[in-house]
């Protein structure tokens, strides 16, 4: 039997992570607009780095979110220039640049879906034969 033990971020890996964060999202704010990509935002949520430093991950939402895929696909495209760009912005602050790996972070989706569910237009007390349906058998 395996016991993982989930280690709270250190203020070192915290620091590394903001700075990786503000810098990435400004190489890529400024690659879609020169790209000429206009109507799609996109922002870097969260970034989290391993112990060692080596590893990063890099979540960023899309609106709109159908676009998520076809971002995520042309920033896997170019990674190896953005993580350049960015080695260049803190190359006073990192010794190495971690490799930086792209997820896109659907949280904002899966938030909105539940608040849909809650509100939704199932509402029991107003079609009661909605009941019978959810009834157990």
């Amino acid at each position: 039997m395996r016991i993982f033990v989930v280690m709270e971020a250190t203020n070192r890996q915290k620091k590394i992570a903001g700075v990786l964060q503000r810098d990435i999202a400004d190489v890529i704010q400024l690659a879609l607009r020169d790209a000429g990509i206009n109507g799609i935002l996109v922002s870097v949520t969260k970034v989290t780095v391993t112990t060692d430093l080596s590893i990063s991950k890099v979540y960023m939402s899309v609106f709109p979110h159908q676009e998520g895929e076809r971002i995520l696909t042309e920033v896997n495209a170019v990674k190896s220039q953005i993580k350049h760009q960015v080695a260049q912005k803190t190359k006073h602050q990192l010794r190495r640049m971690p490799e930086l790996s792209y997820f896109i972070d659907d949280s904002l989706e899966h938030i909105a879906a539940i608040e849909k569910a809650v509100k939704g237009g199932e509402n029991p007390l107003e079609d009661p034969d909605l009941l019978e349906r959810r009834k157990k058998k």
